[in-house]
């Protein structure tokens, strides 16, 4: 009933938006800061800078008559915004709406090939970067884009931005903005490849805002704080849209800091905060913050009442409400390109861990668009029966991978796919998965529903291995692994071992300073790990290597998920661990692993 309550009202207003050709977001801003009830309001926080909804709208108006007089930006065109997360990128994101062009969002982390792939993907005529940053824009990239123009916004840049006039664009300009068209280019991670653009309607923009403020209870008196990067549909969509769907106050660090966090959370009296990946892990392992003065605990000092996010897990999901006293968990399942989410929000320990869950209604109304189906992992497709040809739906409680339903005659109506890339779109899409001619999109995420109609992660396609004619989920064993007291974070994935069949579970991990014993960890250490994982998990699924790696070596992108890519090439091999420490699982404990040992191993010599 939350969620009906949440969805009923968003869809009347896009329907009511969309009859009024008013679906754009840029009308949003307008709203809020021509009302006399909201024009004062706080919009935005930045640092030591704060904006109302007036000053915003002002300062857009200027944003938005520069890049069209000055730069000829054109309505439809998509211009490359290359930014940190500042005030700067949202007036140019909302600029950018008013005289009906489309942002193309780049993960300013990105140099080289990745970063020119991008710009050609949403053939941008114009990349307009955060000075901070302008270093990752070589002139290999300046040479692969000749037909581009990169425009770094300096301070002196953004003063002849002010000065123009704050005249508002005529409507002609956002005509097009209906709720099929694109509203914002967003690209993916690209951990196993080139980024991919997803294409982000105006439809979808604004039923995921509309519904997530109101599931997660938003208000027009709230701080949204995230250091969450925007370039992602994450803080974007969640965060950003979020908050200006509520006409609340949007507050946001240039990048996450462990460091500081809590304090720009108690600078900004946030009452949401985002999260994404190991975000509450990094916040977990810093050390209890202690006022310098009065030695008062500042953990649980802020106002905040719910943790929205994705990536929470299990072992650190009552760890993280504990220590900072955080009283919801609002988890969510999604991806940018997706058609659909699942929801949790959680106050109990009833859905601890949970992506999502569901009621009677729910599943009456939704139940049909949903399927989790068995998967072959060998070739990393659903399992289809050899009789029918039909996939099979996995049972309750067993995981499988998660499909979301598509209209078969017109999928483009629920996916819009990638840009400029139909390969890629049409392998989200599955055919004939349970009758002829039916189509559902591929999350590739493993997933199980319980009986209790609780949803949780189980592993990324790819990420899970098999081991001794078992599949190994990566996700369970990393939180199996998590839950002992001296590890601080960990990795888990499949090594290729000589003379073995499927792959070897290894964790990379980062242990706790108390645990280690001249920078290696302590033989009591490595045999209470042993006795944990054994009593934990099946024996097929025990991690047989372990890594010890220091914090900075484990790869994430750039919203803190982990990447496993690298640590599995790299397998266990002496010759590609560099300085790392490598032990292996032998009896009650683990011990060294090391050359002599991985010739024993190829040499046939050694059983596991």
């Amino acid at each position: 009933m939350k969620m009906l309550a949440s969805i009923l009202p968003t869809v009347a207003n896009v329907a009511w938006w969309t009859a009024r050709g008013r679906v754009s977001f840029f009308y949003r801003l307008e709203d809020l800061a021509t009302s006399k009830s909201s024009e004062n309001r706080l919009f935005l926080k930045f640092e030591d800078k704060t904006y109302t909804y007036a000053q915003a709208y002002d300062t857009v108006l200027r944003y938005a008559n520069w890049l069209k007089d000055q730069r000829g930006v054109k309505k439809g065109e998509m211009v490359a915004l290359n930014f940190q997360n500042t005030d700067t990128f949202i007036f140019l994101a909302l600029a950018l709406w008013a005289i009906g062009a489309v942002p193309a969002l780049v993960n300013y982390n990105l140099t080289g090939k990745s970063l020119s792939h991008c710009v050609k993907r949403a053939n941008a005529r114009l990349m307009l970067i955060d000075p901070t940053i302008a270093g990752n824009v070589g002139d290999d990239v300046r040479a692969e884009l000749s037909g581009t123009t990169f425009e770094v916004v300096t301070p002196e840049l953004e003063r002849q931005m002010l000065a123009c006039e704050p005249t508002r664009p005529p409507d002609e300009l956002r005509s097009e903005a209906t709720g099929e068209a694109m509203g914002m280019l967003i690209y993916t991670s690209g951990t196993t490849g080139l980024p991919k653009a997803a294409i982000v309607s105006w439809a979808k923009i604004a039923v995921v805002s509309g519904f997530t403020s109101r599931l997660v209870g938003t208000t027009k008196k709230d701080v949204f704080y995230t250091a969450m990067p925007l370039y992602h549909s994450t803080a974007m969509l969640m965060g950003f849209c979020h908050t200006l769907s509520t006409g609340g106050t949007f507050a946001i660090s240039r990048k996450f800091s462990t460091s500081h966090f809590w304090d720009d959370v108690r600078k900004h009296d946030a009452n949401i905060i985002q999260y994404v990946g190991e975000t509450c892990r990094y916040l977990l392992s810093a050390p209890i913050r202690l006022d310098p003065v009065t030695g008062e605990n500042l953990d649980r000092k802020h106002n905040v009442r719910a943790a929205f996010g994705n990536g929470l897990r299990p072992d650190v999901w009552n760890q993280f409400k504990e220590r900072f006293g955080i009283e919801t968990i609002a988890e969510f399942y999604g991806a940018t390109e997706g058609t659909f989410a699942t929801w949790n929000v959680s106050k109990n320990d009833f859905s601890m861990g949970a992506v999502g869950r569901s009621g009677g209604i729910y599943n009456i109304l939704l139940g049909r668009s949903v399927a989790i189906v068995e998967v072959d992992h060998e070739t990393e497709l659903p399992y289809r029966d050899p009789k029918t040809g039909f996939c099979i739906k996995a049972g309750r409680g067993e995981p499988g991978e998660l499909l979301f339903l598509l209209p078969s005659k017109n999928t483009e109506e629920r996916f819009q796919g990638y840009y400029g890339d139909k390969g890629a779109t049409s392998k989200k899409i599955m055919r004939d998965v349970f009758s002829k001619g039916d189509a559902w999109f591929r999350t590739g995420d493993v997933v199980r529903w319980d009986s209790e109609n609780r949803i949780y992660f189980t592993d990324r396609i790819g990420d899970t291995f098999r081991w001794k004619s078992e599949n190994v989920s990566t996700a369970e064993v990393a939180h199996v692994v998590g839950l002992h007291p001296a590890v601080q974070e960990s990795n888990v994935y499949g090594v290729q071992l000589p003379g073995h069949e499927g792959r070897a579970g290894c964790a990379a991990i980062v242990f706790r300073p108390s645990a280690l014993n001249g920078g290696v960890p302590s033989s009591e250490t490595l045999r209470s790990l042993a006795e944990h994982v054994r009593a934990g998990l099946p024996k097929f699924a025990l991690p047989l290597f372990v890594r010890v790696v220091k914090v900075e070596a484990l790869h994430s992108t750039g919203t803190n998920k982990q990447s496993k890519v690298a640590l599995r090439d790299e397998g266990v091999d002496p010759a590609k661990t560099g300085e790392d420490d490598v032990y292996w699982l032998r009896g009650e404990t683990y011990v060294r692993f090391g050359p002599a040992e991985w010739q024993a191993l190829q040499g046939g010599k050694a059983r596991l």
